[in-house]
């Protein structure tokens, strides 16, 4: 009875464990990289394919979050996608020229925006729009493309 007794405590608390764990997570996932208001700057960029990138999905600089998507919209005169990003104040100095480019977190991962800065001596200000930009690559058609348009070899 003592023996059952402890296995009972021991997967409850291996539970309760388990559950703490995952409330941490997630709470760590809603509190990361939050760039308030106050502290940040707003720059727009113009997709044709934004694929699956997802509000509050992160723009990073050299691999390092420096801001997050904080509205997507479609421009009814171009039919382009409009990302609104919002970039921490301390990034003052992008160039101009810099270049926004919608890349995946892995094979099967979420879409994030990479930032390249350019070498202009001008620098992006607070609602000025990155004119350089990538749209997401689909994995959807990179397969179509290999599947269907492969030529007939040769009996050569």
């Amino acid at each position: 009875m003592q023996s059952a007794r402890a296995i009972d405590f021991s997967v409850g608390l291996f539970i309760m464990l388990g559950l703490g764990s995952v409330l941490f997570m997630v709470m760590q996932t809603l509190s990361a990289g939050q760039i308030n208001a106050g502290d940040s700057y707003v720059l727009q960029a113009r997709f044709d394919q934004i694929g699956d990138l997802k509000l509050r999905a992160p723009v990073a600089l050299a691999g390092v979050t420096i801001g997050r998507v904080s509205k997507i919209t479609v421009d009814p005169d171009e039919f382009r996608a409009v990302v609104e990003l919002r970039i921490d104040a301390k990034i003052q100095n992008l160039p101009v020229d810099t270049y926004a480019n919608i890349a995946s977190k892995g094979l099967l991962g979420g879409k994030y925006i990479e930032l390249s800065p350019g070498g202009d001596d001008e620098v992006l200000k607070d609602h000025d729009e990155i004119e350089l930009t990538q749209s997401a690559i689909l994995l959807e058609n990179l397969i179509s493309k290999y599947m269907f348009s492969s030529e007939p070899k040769s009996s050569e």
